[in-house]
């Protein structure tokens, strides 16, 4: 039933009413049902023949003219009962409408105050509601009674005042560090430009080498930009998804880290083996490249990186360990928040989102991530995504085009 109003209160109110109105309709046409179909013509007569209710004179008469008369008076009686009948059947029609009218007032005050009543603690959380705002989401519903819809609505959405408040916090909190990262080269590019022109003497060399460390800081600042523009996409969720291998990433990913390992002394341990997925292509090896970069980059001197990929339970596994500084297990899950560094400092030209940006992507593809931070010192990271490729084999033909210049095979 389309009803115009959009109040509820007024579509309650109508339905309610209608569902009366229907109700009685109903009630009163059985009941007329149930006096029209009864017998209108039967006359019950007592045993001498004389018609029921009829009163005897003083006299008898004899047989014949008696019996003659008692079927006219049976007759004249039924064309009376026809009559009365239908004239009550008028009357039950005409009552019945008067009823069924008064009943449509009376359903509609019924209504009101029924459809007022059942909207009322709906109206209360409404208004509670209304009055949160983004300065005030640590207050909650906090409804008490009976464990009905009401309650279980409510119960919902101080959830969701929950999860709001800690959403909130959380961007309150990237945007301070975000901005922080962003200052620092600036200020530093800043003194090095007014030093520049505050010093009289200074040379060809001068400018050059003041020239060189503003062209690092640029770079610094284009690799945090970059790194923020993944972190934001990755927490778009996934806009299609491809057939890839894992092993195609982690070896295109080796292949990039292989100048800064052989800098460092790194030795690296690889077990790749088959491992398809079905994912965005660009995100999953920036999730790849992003492990092997925190593995190479937060690792001692003459280390060691280990890289796995494969098949496990179901699960296409990827998985990154390195050697290096102990980390307190306490400490491993606020590494895969923003601007987390572990051995590193702000002006390294690596803006601690590595792990963030892999977090992100991985809840992006449905993916499980663990992190245990090793006795020896060092961090291992594994990404479990979900299989959903129907031929294994037919993997990494995305990914293989991203190394075809440079030499992987």
């Amino acid at each position: 039933m389309h009803l115009p109003s959009r109040r509820a209160g007024v579509r309650l109110t109508l339905l309610y009413g209608a569902l009366f109105v229907a109700s009685g309709a109903v009630l009163l046409a059985l009941t007329y049902l149930l006096v029209a179909r009864f017998p209108a013509d039967r006359v019950l007569v007592d045993g001498t023949g004389s018609g029921a209710g009829v009163g005897r004179s003083g006299g008898g008469l004899p047989g014949a003219q008696t019996a003659a008369r008692s079927g006219d008076v049976i007759g004249q009686l039924q064309e009376q009962a026809l009559r009365q009948h239908a004239a009550q059947l008028r009357q039950v029609l005409v009552q019945s409408g008067v009823a069924l009218a008064a009943m449509l007032v009376v359903s509609a005050v019924l209504g009101r105050l029924v459809a007022r009543r059942a909207l009322r603690p709906l109206c209360a959380l409404t208004g509670t509601i209304r009055r949160i705002s983004a300065d005030t989401l640590h207050e909650r519903l906090a409804v008490q009674g009976p464990a009905d819809e009401l309650k279980e609505f409510a119960d919902t959405v101080d959830r969701l005042l929950g999860r709001l408040e800690a959403a909130l916090d959380s961007h309150r909190r990237f945007v301070a560090n975000a901005a922080h990262e962003l200052r620092t080269p600036l200020t530093l590019g800043h003194a090095l430009l007014e030093e520049t022109l505050i010093d009289r003497e200074a040379t060809a060399e001068t400018f050059r080498a003041n020239s060189e460390r503003l062209l690092a800081i640029s770079e610094q600042q284009a690799r945090l930009l970059e790194s923020l523009l993944a972190l934001a996409g990755s927490h778009r969720g996934l806009l299609h998804r491809e057939e890839l291998d894992l092993a195609r990433a982690a070896e295109w990913a080796l292949h990039v880290s292989r100048p800064e390992t052989e800098r460092r002394g790194l030795r690296v341990d690889t077990a790749i083996g088959p491992a398809p997925v079905l994912g965005d292509p660009a995100l999953v090896q920036r999730l790849v490249s992003d492990l092997v970069d925190n593995a190479v980059g937060h690792n001692a001197p003459g280390g060691r990186v280990e890289v796995t990929t494969g098949c496990r339970d179901g699960h296409a596994v990827v998985a990154v360990a390195n050697t290096g500084d102990r980390v307190a297990p306490e400490r491993v899950d606020r590494l895969f928040e923003p601007f987390q560094r572990t051995g590193r400092t702000a002006g390294d030209g690596h803006p601690g989102l590595g792990l963030s940006i892999v977090h992100a992507i991985a809840l992006a593809h449905e993916a499980v991530i663990s992190a245990r931070a090793r006795p020896e010192g060092g961090l291992a990271v594994e990404v479990a995504f979900p299989r959903r490729v129907g031929e294994p084999g037919a993997a990494a033909r995305d990914i293989a085009q991203l190394d075809k210049g440079a030499g992987l095979h």
